[in-house]
């Protein structure tokens, strides 16, 4: 299961786009309020998703006839076929549909906290890559057969980790805000020159794993 989750995690948590709407919230003033209601927004519908569709999943699994096995790998294969359509869109310099509207980045430092949640939620609610990760991880967990406990354990560590990348600036912002200012202003420059090849990278690898743990496990 933690090899199977493992490069879902990365492939949600290696989003430029949202890596710097964060680093944009925590510079602009009161951006630590902002940037955790924007964090908490995201984690809110993820969580909720996994309520209802691992109810959904574990419906499926007690059916019997390897339905879990079979939304799992469809799912895996759904991402893959994402993914690797985000890397020739991407490598063609054609705009990714998930990110976030241009004017809603240049406007993020004006949100107050509760708006920033509403549009964190709104993101994650929108974003059909941040959807396919999420169910497909939903999918492996329930598949793994855990027991209740474990099973909120496994997707709890997931959102967790998938948001990662989102929550580390946040807390480095919060522990050392006079140490953190300089890295974060040169982690954005970095991260708007570099964020096509990052995505066009981390599309096309982990869009070849997935097509390939997809078809192996409808195959199998």
């Amino acid at each position: 299961m933690l090899i199977d989750l493992l490069p879902l995690i990365v492939g949600a948590a290696v989003l430029p786009a949202w890596i710097v709407a964060t680093l944009l919230l925590l510079r602009s003033e009161g951006g630590g309020a902002k940037a955790a209601g924007f964090a908490a927004g995201a984690m809110t519908v993820r969580l909720a998703q996994g309520i209802l569709f691992g109810h959904v999943f574990d419906v499926a699994a007690h059916a019997g006839g390897g339905g879990s096995r079979l939304v799992a790998s469809t799912l895996l294969l759904v991402v893959g076929i994402l993914l690797s359509i985000t890397a020739v869109r991407t490598w063609r310099r054609e705009d990714d549909p998930d990110a976030p509207p241009p004017r809603w980045m240049a406007t993020l430092g004006s949100f107050s906290p509760r708006k920033a949640f509403g549009i964190g939620a709104l993101l994650m609610g929108i974003s059909i890559k941040q959807w396919v990760f999420t169910l497909a991880a939903i999918a492996v967990v329930d598949e793994a057969m855990l027991g209740p406990a474990r099973s909120i354990l496994a997707y709890l560590g997931f959102v967790l980790a998938a948001q990662s990348l989102v929550l580390a600036p946040i807390i480095g912002s919060a522990v050392a805000p006079a140490r953190s200012a300089a890295m974060l202003e040169a982690l954005q420059r970095w991260l708007e020159r570099h964020s096509r090849t990052i995505t066009a990278a981390v599309s096309s690898i982990f869009g070849l794993w997935f097509l390939w743990k997809g078809i192996t496990g409808l195959l199998g």
